[in-house]
């Protein structure tokens, strides 16, 4: 009977197996007779928590430091620097250039040091001082080269960070936990713009600068607080020795993951360097998903310029960054919803799906939403807050705020896929990753300022994209599942017990 693991590479080969037992990172078995595992694994997960919330903290700075030019747009910094034409497009798509170089090579690094919070940590340093470079930067050449090496270093977090949950939580327990990272992003979206109004109302003149060097300079130093205190507080490997961690949790928490290991049907085999690197480049499901995600990523780049959207609305630069908070504040609620709801039933599919098509009704609305009945839809706000004159101008983001959460329930649906081993999950994560953050290149061109204010036709590019990406998964999900049906029938005429299924 073949060991190779179900969807290994291309076809659908049995994934179920016994193994001899289960071991550590080290080698060694270890017993777990001795402790009350239920207590245990609560306090674990407790401890865990607590600092997979503080990634989340380093998440909303990262998101802050690569989008503070969107709002540093409304306070002349294009006047400043002296840009024209598609010049400030080309400054939000070249960090996604520096992301395109850096991830998958991270990651294998990643893999091989044994203290990832340092090395993370150094990376965030590094950005934060990149940023505040932004603040003195006299022209659009300048702070063109900035960007893309503010991209090449702020790539190495979001897949590591990926990387290091799923090697602390079970699968039933990651989409919660991704969720929880995920949430950066929106309340980075919702609360960055709310800071960002205060630092360019109140700072702006202040010591001869200008407003948007302020918000470049204050948001830098507050990074590298928040990453020096990342040293001591990030979360390393469970084979790592860890202070925070009493020995019979340490015990456990290594125990956890071997009991992973062993529900996939891993290989006991000595991983290469580069093994995990090429099995993923070679896998042709890393292709599909990344191409699905990099649609769904350009379904989302109205993100990049919300502030600008706002602003279609008559408003003053601040208040159209005011505007900005509230989708957001719904769409991280929802996020939290729809991804534990997802790991308890476990299915991913209809949990990626549901929030894409809510996505494209927000979408259509926007290009349809001179009816002033439509104001209806602002359930969540006074509809005079969000309306002008014509009728319904902002309500839709609301909806378009719950693409986010696709997002989130399509990393971890990832996670579940590629658990074969920890090297090729960490290359997958990251080549996937990264042909996500390419569709973010493209789509910073698919909002010039010349389709606005109504930005049709970039709206009809994100319904396209979200539909293909729809179809994607739907593929996918019926390849996962006829692979499933195939190890049912075999289990059945070998008289095995039921082995590992992949959520659908």
């Amino acid at each position: 009977m073949s060991v190779r693991p179900l969807l290994g590479s291309v076809g659908c080969s049995s994934r179920y197996y016994t193994t001899s037992g289960t071991r550590s990172d080290d080698g060694l078995t270890l017993p777990l007779d001795d402790i009350d595992r239920p207590l245990t694994e609560k306090r674990l997960l407790r401890k865990l928590d607590l600092r997979a919330a503080f990634l989340t903290l380093i998440y909303i700075m990262n998101i802050m430091d690569r989008y503070n030019v969107a709002a540093a747009r409304l306070h002349g910094f294009e006047e400043d620097l002296g840009m024209t034409g598609n010049q400030f497009n080309s400054l939000i798509g070249i960090l996604y250039v520096g992301y395109l170089l850096t991830q998958a090579p991270s990651n294998m690094i990643l893999h091989r040091v044994k203290r990832p919070s340092l090395y993370l940590s150094s990376c965030m340093i590094a950005w934060a001082a990149i940023t505040i470079c932004m603040s003195a930067v006299p022209t659009y050449h300048t702070a063109l080269i900035l960007r893309f090496f503010l991209g090449f270093v702020e790539a190495t977090f979001f897949p590591g960070a990926v990387f290091i949950l799923s090697r602390w939580y079970k699968h039933n327990e990651l989409g919660l936990r991704i969720a929880l990272l995920l949430c950066g992003s929106s309340i980075s979206n919702a609360f960055g713009a709310l800071i960002a109004s205060g630092i360019l109302g109140s700072l702006d003149g202040a010591l001869g600068f200008t407003a948007w060097r302020w918000l470049f300079f204050v948001e830098g130093v507050f990074t590298i607080v928040v990453a020096v205190s990342a040293i001591w507080i990030l979360p390393d490997f469970p084979s790592t020795p860890s202070v925070w961690l009493l020995p019979d949790e340490q015990r456990l928490a290594k125990r956890r993951m071997e009991e992973e290991v062993a529900a996939v049907g891993h290989e006991r085999k000595p991983e290469e360097n580069s093994s995990g690197l090429f099995e993923a480049f070679i896998d042709w499901r890393v292709w599909w998903l990344g191409v699905a995600l990099h649609l769904i990523a350009c379904s989302q780049s109205f993100t990049i310029f919300f502030p600008t959207l706002s602003a279609t609305m008559g408003y003053s630069a601040t208040t159209s960054l005011l505007l900005c908070a509230p989708p957001w504040i719904l769409g991280t609620a929802t996020l939290f919803v729809v991804a534990r709801h997802s790991d308890v039933t476990g299915d991913r599919f209809w949990h990626i799906a549901g929030p894409l098509l809510i996505g494209i009704v927000g979408f259509m609305i926007a290009i349809s939403t001179m009816n002033t009945a439509m104001r209806y839809l602002s359930l969540y706000e006074p509809p005079s807050l969000f309306c002008d004159s014509t009728g319904l101008r902002a309500p839709h983001r609301f909806f378009m705020a719950q693409n986010a959460v696709a997002f989130v329930v399509f990393l971890t649906w990832v996670m579940d896929t590629f658990s074969q081993s920890q090297s090729k999950c960490a290359a997958a994560i990251a080549l996937i990753n990264t042909m996500s953050s390419a569709g973010l290149i493209s789509s910073s061109y698919i909002w010039p300022s010349s389709w606005g204010p109504s930005y049709v036709n970039s709206y009809i590019i994100c319904i396209l994209a979200s539909v293909v990406s729809i179809a994607m998964c739907w593929v996918f999900r019926e390849h996962l599942s006829r692979c499933n049906r195939a190890a049912e029938v075999e289990e059945n005429v070998l008289g095995l017990p039921e082995g590992f299924r992949y959520l659908l």
